[in-house]
């Protein structure tokens, strides 16, 4: 029987190809659009899932109440982690962590600049980082010692085994002695790093960090097995008032977070609390998953169900020769998953030529998954849910025709199932709609932040670190700089313009209220900071070396001046960390965050003692290569010992909208893969339509109907079921896309016209792709229609 079932079903994939070609394809489509969705979720869920303590092992968040707020943060005291070793039992290990670092290490004549981080001796006991040579207890117990990765081990001495007990050059000033070498990390590790130094080089170059007042690295803790991770949360709380006594207008808290759920919730903004991440993101690209599929089984049940009548004298001679429901049920399921195998082959040779190409999309790195046994588990029950879905109805419907009505060839189709088949379009239209409202609203929106005036010019700006002998040569370089070729301006800063991450609470100013704190964001700057930023002085002046004093004045932005009581605060005593000084100008607010965040008051101090940051130049425009050759020559002449390093503003300030940018390409992406799927089940629907009504349009033209009138008769009810998806669709829509623009300080609005433009573009989609059926139809010459019947 089984045999015979799948020779019927085989024959009606080859006597409708153009309608089998349809279904399969739009199953095919979708299937191969959600596999690559489910291998991107898999991979987000996957990061930092691989560490075998990562059930014990939790992040420390502070959370810090003042000026009226609760901001959390993952910045701790860099002495943290080592005290809450000492205090607490239930702590078995514990490290502070601070990376993103980027320094230059030097082994003979050869120099490399690699991203690293520090770290205490007890992260090789916590993290799954597989150490190849030395030991967990020893590789950084030593002021002297650094571990580091195999192809850092490589590029300087040849192997892992070579690199063990030798010693590398660090910012040519210090000597580390590698103490271990460990694996390349994952593709799936939150965290980057070439080396590791330990914790106590980090404390004697940063002595900042040993203040308990003052926040910057990370912390970690891994607790005993049988500790309770909540009770512990509850003794944190407070823990930190102990060291940094709390005040009426300032307090700090403290609390943990699982590492492995870090990457994916590492939004803190619900009082301080973990509040969202990338995993709204993970939801956003699942919920679409399912859409596309949905859209493509719902075309496999419109062309079933639209083409019953060709099946009908089949299913009644069955039922007569004693085939029951349940029979016909089955048979009709087994041939939509049939269908569906076939759509999961093209689905995966798609997914084989279409993954490189998501891959750079989303700037990951899957890999092909053939060769994991889960994956073509998880194909096989996809593969038996989407037939079962997509022939779920038609098998239902098909088996409930009358075999008496059917062979007397009196079978008319019940307004209840044409009801059925219109309201599936309009679902079908209604996610497609939604995707293309999400697309526009997107798409503004990384628009609006790629054109918005910033309050200082991105353009022809480079960075450049402030990396050894650059350091104590600043001046020089500045002065001979602005007489190369193609450079124009040149000043320094303690951070990019991108990133001012520093912030305190350590101001002062006459008439202060003492139950007030307001956090300032604050960064030190070199002459001519305004000038090459090419920002605007709202009020005052920018530093000067005609004036001996700017070395203790102050210049705000205009919110931090207007938290001041002041209407003009020029010539006002204003005191940072207990020095005081004036403030000497305002400048007009400039984004120097991303647009998620609002601007923060911000102090800019004159400092010349600055052993980090960057050196900031503007380059004339149409000369950058000029302005690079001369950046160049003059960082090999006045830093040799290092590798001459820069960074282009623009291309900075892109890095911070990455995930913005890679869900617009993939909302484009899979909002016309939506409408495209929708538009075959449109096709086919117009073509099984134009078939049942051959002869009532063929009457129609005997009787002097015109091809316009005719063209609008088959047209009109597609149009019509495409005005209903559009008004359930747009305030779907509204409220989705609403929730995502919340989380920017800075949005584009909802207007009333992105909605009616999503409707046009469906309409005039739908219309062209029924245009050409309907046409044909209306073109036909009427006594071939008339005697075909």
């Amino acid at each position: 029987m089984i045999k015979n079932y799948l020779k019927v079903a085989w024959r009606n994939l080859f006597r409708n190809k153009f309608f089998s070609a349809i279904n399969i394809l739009g199953l095919a489509l979708g299937m191969a659009c959600s596999i690559l969705i489910l291998l991107w979720v898999q991979n987000e869920l996957s990061v930092d899932g691989y560490h075998v303590n990562g059930r014990n092992i939790y992040a420390i968040i502070e959370r810090q109440y003042y000026d009226n707020k609760v901001m959390g943060q993952y910045s701790v005291p860099g002495v943290l982690a080592n005290e809450l070793k000492k205090v607490f039992p239930e702590v078995k290990y514990a490290t502070g962590f601070d990376g993103g670092a980027q320094n230059t290490f030097q082994v003979g004549e050869k120099i490399l600049k690699l991203n690293g981080a520090a770290a205490d001796s007890d992260v090789f006991k916590m993290f799954s980082y597989k150490l190849l040579e030395g030991q967990p207890q020893t590789a950084l117990n030593t002021p002297s010692g650094i571990a580091i990765s195999r192809k850092m081990a490589e590029d300087f001495f040849g192997s892992p085994q070579a690199a063990i007990g030798k010693t590398v050059k660090y910012e040519d000033k210090d000597n580390f002695k590698i103490t271990g070498v460990f694996e390349n990390l994952p593709e799936n590790s939150s965290i980057k790093f070439d080396y590791l130094i330990n914790w106590f080089q980090y404390l004697k170059e940063n002595d900042w960090a040993k203040d308990w007042g003052n926040n910057g690295p990370g912390a970690y803790v891994q607790l005993r097995p049988d500790a309770d991770a909540k009770a512990f949360d509850k003794k944190l709380t407070h823990f930190i008032e102990k060291y940094n006594k709390p005040t009426k207008a300032f307090r700090e808290e403290l609390g943990v977070q699982r590492f492995s759920e870090v990457y994916l919730h590492s939004e803190l903004k619900d009082n301080g609390h973990v509040s969202g991440g990338r995993i709204e993101y993970v939801h956003l690209f699942t919920i679409v998953a399912v859409f596309i599929l949905l859209i493509a089984c719902i075309n496999f049940m419109n062309l079933t169900t639209a083409r019953s009548v060709k099946r009908s004298r089949e299913i009644g001679i069955r039922k007569v020769v004693g085939a029951v429901r349940p029979v016909l049920i089955r048979q009709f399921i087994g041939e939509a998953i049939l269908l569906t195998f076939l759509a999961v082959i093209v689905a995966v040779a798609l997914v084989i030529v279409l993954l490189p190409v998501f891959n750079t999309i989303t700037q990951k790195q899957i890999e092909y998954p053939f060769v994991h046994a889960s994956f073509w588990a998880a194909l096989v029950a996809l593969t038996l849910i989407t037939g079962a879905i997509a022939g779920s109805y038609p098998a239902l419907f098909l088996s409930s025709f009358n075999p008496v009505t059917v062979l007397k060839g009196a079978l008319k189709l019940s307004s209840g199932s044409v009801w059925f088949r219109k309201g599936l379009v309009v679902f079908q239209f209604w996610m497609s709609i939604v995707l293309i409202i999400g697309t526009i609203i997107i798409s503004r929106q990384v628009n609006y932040i790629q054109t918005k005036n910033l309050g200082y010019n991105r353009e022809n700006l480079i960075y450049i670190p402030m990396d050894g002998d650059l350091v104590a040569k600043y001046e020089l370089f500045k002065n001979e700089a602005t007489n190369m070729p193609g450079i124009k301006d040149v000043t320094r800063s303690s951070n990019s313009p991108t990133n001012f991450g520093s912030s305190t609470i350590g101001v002062n100013w006459d008439g202060k209220d003492p139950n007030s704190n307001i956090m300032f964001t604050q960064i030190s700057v070199g002459y001519d900071f305004t000038k090459t930023m090419e920002l605007k002085m709202a009020q005052g002046r920018d530093f000067s070396k005609a004036y001996s004093t700017d070395t203790t004045n102050y210049l705000l932005n205009e919110t931090a001046a207007s938290r001041l009581p002041y209407k003009n605060p020029i010539g006002q005593n204003f005191t940072m960390w207990g020095k005081k000084g004036k403030i000497i100008g305002v400048i007009k607010d400039f984004h120097f965050n991303s647009f998620h965040d609002p601007i923060y008051p911000l102090v800019v101090r004159l400092d010349f003692k600055n052993v980090y940051g960057s050196i900031l130049v503007r380059t004339k425009p149409g000369e950058t290569k000029a302005a690079i050759a001369s950046i160049e020559k003059l960082c090999k002449d006045l830093n040799p010992a290092f590798t001459v390093n820069y960074q282009f503003s623009d291309k900075e300030f892109e890095k911070l909208y990455r995930n913005e940018a890679v869900v617009s390409s993939l909302s484009d992406a899979f909002a016309a893969l939506g409408i495209f799927i929708s538009c075959l089940g449109l096709l086919g629907l117009a073509m099984f339509t134009a078939e049942q009504r051959t002869k009532e349009i063929g009457i129609r033209k005997v009787l002097g109907a015109s091809v316009g009138s005719l063209f609008t008769l088959l047209s009109r009810e597609f149009v019509i079921l495409v005005i209903i998806a559009m008004f359930i669709a747009s305030p779907v829509a509204w409220w989705a896309m609403g929730k995502w623009l919340s989380g920017y300080q800075y949005a584009v609005p909802i207007s009333w016209w992105i909605f009616v433009l999503a409707g046009i573009i469906a309409i005039v989609i739908t219309l062209i792709t029924v245009s050409f059926q309907s046409v044909k139809a209306a073109l036909m010459n009427p006594i071939k229609s008339l005697r075909s019947e």
